[in-house]
């Protein structure tokens, strides 16, 4: 199915365009060349060797920079460690290679200097990409039901209005914490999986982080692994909440709920400056990657044009900017089925 091709949309300001009836993900899927599905052993390796090479060169500059370059190092090395998450991801997704224990095994390695539990996060990460801005079944930025807001004790209606407020870039943290580290929450199938990589980021964690301090003190710690840390989760809060949120984009009903609307149009183009995008393998041309997990990263540009040349009505895109986030931060709170989203300010003058 070809669509007559068109500027694409500006995800600040346009609404969502309706596909045709009828319009199945099959239907986007063959309009993308055999080329976007293709793995490609050397380019990934190329691209896990640059994040390593980029990584370890932040940590060079962190050793021998003076104080006042810090804050630059860190936004360098953490920007540089979010690239070793997205090989990660493609490792998740199995697009890295085409063997599962390999993309098991560089997960695991990838996430490692991040404590992230792998399987954990592969696991969880799979629902959002089935149920993508379905209400009461997404997993990335679900917005909280009005009725249920209400009922929060003060501190969590605080906690909550912050972190859908201008500490969005904490949410990462309240996520990397909260859902990846109980095997209970996890299907009885996949709990030695899940298990095996909480083991894992424990074991790292409970050696590397002591050996870094007893050769480094707190201060090395805070240098060294916690500011960048929190740079690659600034990263993961802003591109997460990004990929799925603005104004005009719904979240929907599960009896209302359409795959091919919610992965097409219902997921974010939004370009970042060049640096940030090369260092993190384009993991923000993002649509492609929602309507096929199969597409490697270094694929994604390829098959966002295709898209822009058959969907482009359709599509979201949108350019990253503190007024972007300032519109996000400020709108984007509750749920309401009819506006898509109600603020704070007009939740209490509802009431």
């Amino acid at each position: 199915m070809t669509v007559t091709p068109s500027v694409a949309l500006t995800a600040a300001s346009q609404p969502v365009s309706t596909l045709p009836e009828g319009t199945r993900l099959r239907d986007i899927l063959n309009t993308l060349p055999k080329e976007c599905f293709q793995k490609d052993v050397r380019r990934a390796w190329f691209r896990l060797v640059c994040s390593v090479v980029a990584v370890a060169l932040g940590y060079v500059g962190l050793v021998v920079s003076p104080w006042y370059l810090l804050p630059l190092l860190w936004l360098f090395t953490g920007t540089a460690l979010t690239g070793w998450f997205v090989v990660g991801h493609d490792c998740g997704h199995r697009s890295f290679a085409k063997q599962r224990w390999l993309n098991d095994w560089v997960g695991h390695l990838m996430f490692l200097p991040l404590l992230y539990p792998f399987h954990c996060w592969r696991l969880g990460h799979d629902q959002h990409h089935a149920h993508t801005n379905k209400m009461d079944v997404d997993n990335a930025w679900q917005p909280l039901r009005p009725d249920l807001y209400a009922k929060l004790p003060a501190g969590l209606q605080v906690g909550y209005q912050s972190l859908r407020g201008r500490l969005w870039w904490l949410g990462s943290i309240i996520h990397w914490a909260g859902v990846h580290f109980n095997p209970a929450e996890f299907a009885p199938k996949d709990r030695n999986s899940v298990r095996l990589s909480i083991g894992v980021v424990l074991v790292a964690g409970l050696v590397g982080l002591p050996l870094l301090v007893a050769t480094t003190g707190l201060w090395g710690l805070v240098k060294f692994w916690l500011m960048p840390w929190l740079v690659y989760h600034f990263w993961m809060s802003t591109f997460t909440l990004v990929h799925h949120t603005a104004p005009q984009i719904p979240f929907q009903e599960a009896a209302n709920w359409d795959a091919a609307q919610a992965q097409l149009s219902g997921t974010v183009h939004c370009a970042y400056p060049r640096w940030v995008e090369w260092l993190c393998h384009d993991i923000n041309v993002h649509v492609p990657h929602h309507i096929s997990t199969a597409i490697p990263s270094y694929n994604l540009q390829l098959a966002h044009r295709h898209l822009q040349q058959n969907w482009g009505p359709y599509l979201q895109e949108t350019q990253f900017s503190w007024q972007l986030m300032q519109q996000i931060t400020d709108r984007c709170h509750l749920y309401e089925p009819s506006n898509y989203y109600q603020s704070f300010k007009e939740f209490e003058v509802s009431r």
